[in-house]
Formats: structure tokens, C-alpha cells, sequence
């Protein structure tokens, strides 16, 4: 490969990382841009899981094999079957090497190798057909990462060294988007992420909903909201301080993630001070309220506060139409205040009460567009 070509191919690789929206989209980019600048059929990058000693592929792209899957859930390889990983990394290279790619045949030994060499990487080659690869280390803040992987099948031009100082450059540009494509994704967990408890925060709340009504309006699926009102915080900040009271607030967000559990995909958030709220797309209302009912018994035990305040409501009850994001929220808010006025310990379900429904009243009443409504909502009406 000539070196415009392979200057094209650097930074191709390095446009698709870029590109990428979220760690898999960015593994995937960087398994196919190093298989297509070194003319492999085949790639995969794999992290090295330090607590677990193990090596563990990310991502398969190209012609895998019928165990190869393209986001593996567990093809994993204990590291000391990759000696290289851990030993090269963190002497050889230490004491002042570089973490240069290698290339290894199906033939073996490989080229420098001692006669009778015959690595587990070898084996794999001849186990999956192929005919030779070539592995590079990649290296993030300084700390050994993981690894990329490129094969080609039998019969193809054996890798030589030119292709492996190529991948060491290909390993060094995946190192870069991969601690990009890491920045990145933290900046989003932050931005959706309630710094104090874990959970999602209003945000995430906000896009998830508008989202799952628009699915409601095109597909009907069912989504439900349960509205929390963490009850007795104020005394507790107030009696014992805001450090016990923060501790409240984290024991309830665990509560809320337990519960929430009992619901597949739920989304747990905290939407600020002492207001948290479930969101359920799919799951039946009925599933909805039992998790819900959980919520306030396992609230109800707390060593701190005084219970919860819930409310529920779903757009499978008879609440009218739901045709924003908006209008759920009032009603499970109005739900919630409902709960709280009647200072029970079971959640208030919006609809549930017949056609004079005083939650679905309370709900669409004009003054709550004003001064009487407790909570801003944004989006559509």
C-alpha cells in the first residue's frame, strides 16, 4: 500500500471514530477502519480487564466464523495465555521499548521466534482458517488498554513487517478515539446523570419521555410514570443536618432502582430535591402499579424519613388521550399530590376512579397552567 493510500486510510479510520455515537458505534469503527487499511478480512479489538485478568473482545467485524458474534457477551481469554499483554507492556516496553505491532502465521513459527514456538494465537489461526494476523498493542495514558487484532485468510499475502509498523500506527490513532469516544461519554453521563444519587436526572427524563410518547402516538405502546414525593426530608435536613439528609435521599434512589428493576428498561430519576419518578415504555399499567406498591412499602421502611408520596399514571388507563409528554407528566404529578393530601401509604393511580376521575379533574384544571400548578413541565402540550 502506497503512503498516500495509507494516509487516506489513517485518516479515514480516525473520521469514522469520530463519527461514532456511543462506545459500540466506535469499536466497531476502529475494528473496521484498521481491517480495511491493512487488508484484512477480518478484526477485532479487545480490552484488557486488569481485575479479571482477562482479555476481553469488544467487537468482530468482516468474516467471522459461526462463533464469532459481532458484540460478543463473553469471548474472553485469560492473559496469560497472551503473555505479550502483560509481560512486553509493562517490562520490555517500561524499560525503554516501544509497543511495537508483531505479526503471527498459522505456519509458525513466527518470524523471530525460537524454533518450536507455537503460540495460542497461532492455534486460533489454524482453529478458524485463517492464515496470518498481526497484533498491536494499544496503549492509553500510558497504561496498556488492550489490543488490535487484524487477520487474512489462507492463501492471502502474509502480513510482513511494514503491515505491523502500520497497525502500531493504526493502534495509536484507536487509542486516541478511543479516549475521545471515553470523554465523550462520560460528558453525557454527567449530562444525564443526577450527580448525588446515580440515577438519571431531569434531562434524561425529558428526552426519554418525549421519546416514549412519541412511540405511544405512532404504535400505541404503553407508557406509565410514577411521580415520587420523598416524604419528611425537609425535617430531617432540618433536625439532623444536610449530610444525613443527603444520605435519605441516596438510601431512596437505591429503593427507586430496586423497584424500578421489577420493570424491564425502566428509567429511575431523581428530577430534583425530594421528587423522584419512574418511567416504564412497554410494561403493563397493572405491572406499573405493583412496582409502585412496592416502592411505598419498601419507603415505608427506612430507618429516615416518613415514607413517599406516589403517583401513577399510564396512558392504558382510562386518563383520555396522551398526546404529549407534557400531559403524562401532569397527570402523575397530580397523582402524587393527591397521594400526599391523602397521606396514604399506597400509590394514587390517575383514572382509576371512574368518569369524574378527581385526578384526571385535577389534572386538566386551567389553574394548574398557573399559579396552583406545583411543577413546571417542559415540552409539547
Amino acid at each position: 500500500m502506497g503512503e498516500d493510500r495509507r494516509l487516506a486510510a489513517v485518516v479515514a479510520l480516525a473520521q469514522g471514530m469520530a463519527a461514532a455515537h456511543g462506545a459500540r458505534e466506535a469499536w466497531r469503527a476502529a475494528a473496521n477502519g484498521a481491517r480495511r487499511a491493512l487488508g484484512g478480512s477480518f478484526a477485532a479489538l479487545s480490552v484488557w480487564e486488569r481485575e479479571l485478568g482477562r482479555l476481553r473482545v469488544l467487537v468482530n467485524v468482516g468474516e467471522r466464523n459461526g462463533r464469532e458474534a459481532e458484540f460478543p457477551d463473553d469471548e474472553a481469554y485469560p492473559v496469560h495465555q497472551f503473555p505479550e499483554i502483560t509481560e512486553f507492556l509493562h517490562e520490555r516496553w517500561a524499560r525503554g521499548g516501544e509497543p511495537n505491532a508483531w505479526v503471527e502465521t498459522a505456519e509458525g513459527p513466527a518470524v523471530g521466534r525460537r524454533p518450536g514456538y507455537c503460540h495460542q494465537r497461532v492455534a486460533a489461526l489454524r482453529r478458524r482458517g485463517r492464515g496470518c494476523c498481526v497484533v498491536a498493542p494499544i496503549v492509553l495514558n500510558g497504561r496498556a488498554w488492550g489490543e488490535l487484532y487484524v487477520a487474512r485468510p489462507v492463501g492471502a499475502p502474509v502480513f510482513d513487517r511494514g503491515d505491523a509498523d502500520f497497525a502500531t500506527v493504526l493502534a495509536a490513532v484507536v487509542a486516541a478515539g478511543i479516549a475521545q469516544a471515553e470523554r465523550l461519554e462520560e460528558a453525557r453521563r454527567l449530562a444525564f446523570t443526577d450527580a448525588l444519587t446515580g440515577l438519571a436526572n431531569r434531562r434524561a427524563v425529558d428526552v426519554r419521555l418525549e421519546e416514549a410518547i412519541e412511540r405511544h402516538r405512532n404504535d400505541q405502546v404503553v407508557v406509565s410514570l410514577v411521580v415520587c414525593d420523598l416524604n419528611g426530608l425537609k425535617r430531617v435536613n432540618d433536625t439532623c443536618g444536610h449530610a444525613v439528609g443527603d444520605r435519605l435521599l441516596e438510601r431512596f434512589g437505591s429503593v427507586l432502582s430496586l423497584c424500578g428493576a421489577m420493570l424491564p428498561g425502566a428509567l429511575a430519576a431523581r428530577l430534583g430535591g425530594d421528587e423522584f419518578c419512574l418511567l416504564a415504555v412497554g410494561p403493563p399499567a397493572d405491572a406499573v402499579v405493583k412496582a409502585a406498591e412496592e416502592l411505598c412499602r419498601r419507603a415505608d421502611e427506612l430507618e429516615l424519613g416518613e415514607g413517599v408520596a406516589c403517583g401513577v399514571a399510564s396512558t392504558q388507563d382510562p386518563i383520555g388521550p396522551v398526546r404529549s409528554a407534557r400531559r403524562l407528566f401532569r397527570l402523575a404529578d397530580a397523582a402524587q399530590y393527591q397521594a400526599k393530601a391523602l397521606r396514604g401509604r399506597k400509590p394514587v393511580v390517575a383514572g382509576r376512579e371512574g368518569p369524574d376521575d378527581p385526578v384526571v379533574r385535577l389534572a386538566d384544571e386551567p389553574s394548574r397552567e398557573t399559579t396552583a400548578e406545583r411543577r413546571r413541565f417542559r415540552g409539547r402540550r
